[in-house]
Order: C-alpha cells, then structure tokens, then sequence
C-alpha cells in the first residue's frame, strides 16, 4: 500500500478514535454514567454505531481510552511547565502548581462517580508512576543544588507532595490551591537546626526570680 494511502487510513483511523473519546467526554459531562450506550456515543461522535465497534468493545472500553488520553495530557502539561532553562527548585514549584490546578479543576469537571471508575486500572498505575518519577527528579535534581531538604529521599517527598496535593480537588476557590502549594513546598525546606538558647535550667530560671 503506498506511503500516502497508509498515512491517510491512519489519521483517519485517529479521528475517528478521538471523536469516539470527545463524545465520551461530553455524554458524561452532559448526563453522567447512567445507561451510557454505544448507540449514544456513536451518535454523539457522529460515526456509525458499526464504525464505533471497529474500534471499541463497549462504552467502559471509551471511557477509559478517554481517561487514558486526560492523563497523557495531564503529564505533557507538566513537563511544558518546567521550563529547562529555569532552576531545578523553580520548575518543580511549577509543576505542582500545575498538578494542584489540574487536581481542583478536574474534581469540577467530573463528579465522584466517574472518579470512582476511572481511578483504577494498569493505565492509572502507569500515569501514576510516571509522574512520581518526574516529580522525584525534580525533587533530587533541586536538592543536589542546595535548595532542598536532603534528609530524606527524594521518593518519599515526590510521594508526599503528590498525596498533599491531591488534596486540591477538594478546596473551594484557586487562592486556596495557592496555599495549598505553598504549605507543600514549605515541607521540602531544609530544616533549621533547633536552638532554644541557654540551658534547661537557665530558662526554668527566667521567670522564677521575677518578683
């Protein structure tokens, strides 16, 4: 088959497939996951319901190509954030912006239900995954650099901020996510060294003399 027919069937194909998915996205935004069809996809994407088989199973199998697609987007949308040329400490205070606001907004877009069914799954565990990785990078690259805590792995803080933040779907208004990221970022801090002046008894001391 010449080169140009194949490229033509394939950007075809990935109309139709993205069609598919945006019809998902609106079906669901419009009426929820109650009784969702194919027909109703189909319909909506405007393929036929034949065509809309060719390329999935059922509608559980649209809904999470579609959520597949939101967490490739979500992941490209961070890595845009962090812009190389900036200090490792500032491309990550970036990134978890970016993460905090996509977890507020998409806890408006999409309602408990949905979230329910699309929180699971290997593409979920994937998505997940790699993120951790980005933000453990940023996190050891930063700390490398003196602008970090270096007391405790870079894991076990890209796991904290991203459990911390998740917490942004939740809050009512933008200039809360704000604190939210600020508090966050506040952890990774490099913690001062505790002084609390003179000894035991002398501050036992200070107020007893007072008369």
């Amino acid at each position: 088959m010449p080169k140009l027919w194949t490229e033509t069937i394939d950007a075809h194909r990935a109309a139709v497939r993205d069609a598919a998915l945006d019809a998902m996205a609106a079906l669901v935004a419009e009426h929820g996951l109650v009784s969702l069809t194919m027909s109703q996809i189909a319909e909506k994407a405007g393929v036929g319901r034949a065509t809309l088989y060719k390329y999935f199973p059922d509608a559980q199998a649209v809904l999470t190509a579609w959520h597949e697609r939101q967490i490739t987007a979500h992941l490209d949308r961070l890595t845009a954030a962090a812009d190389p040329a900036e200090p490792a400490f500032v491309r990550l205070q970036a990134a978890l912006q970016t993460f905090a606001q996509i977890q507020y907004h998409s806890a408006r877009h999409h309602g408990g239900e949905l979230a329910t069914m699309l929180h699971r799954g290997e593409h979920v565990d994937r998505g997940q995954q790699r993120l951790r990785e980005f933000v453990r990078k940023l996190i050891a690259e930063a700390a490398e650099d003196g602008d970090l805590r270096d007391d405790v792995a870079a894991d076990e803080l890209a796991g904290y901020c991203l459990h911390a933040l998740t917490a942004a779907g939740t809050l009512g208004c933008p200039d809360a996510v704000h604190r939210l990221v600020a508090v966050t970022l506040a952890g990774l801090n490099a913690p001062a060294p505790l002084d609390f002046g003179g000894t035991a008894h002398d501050r036992r001391g200070d107020g007893a003399d007072q008369t």
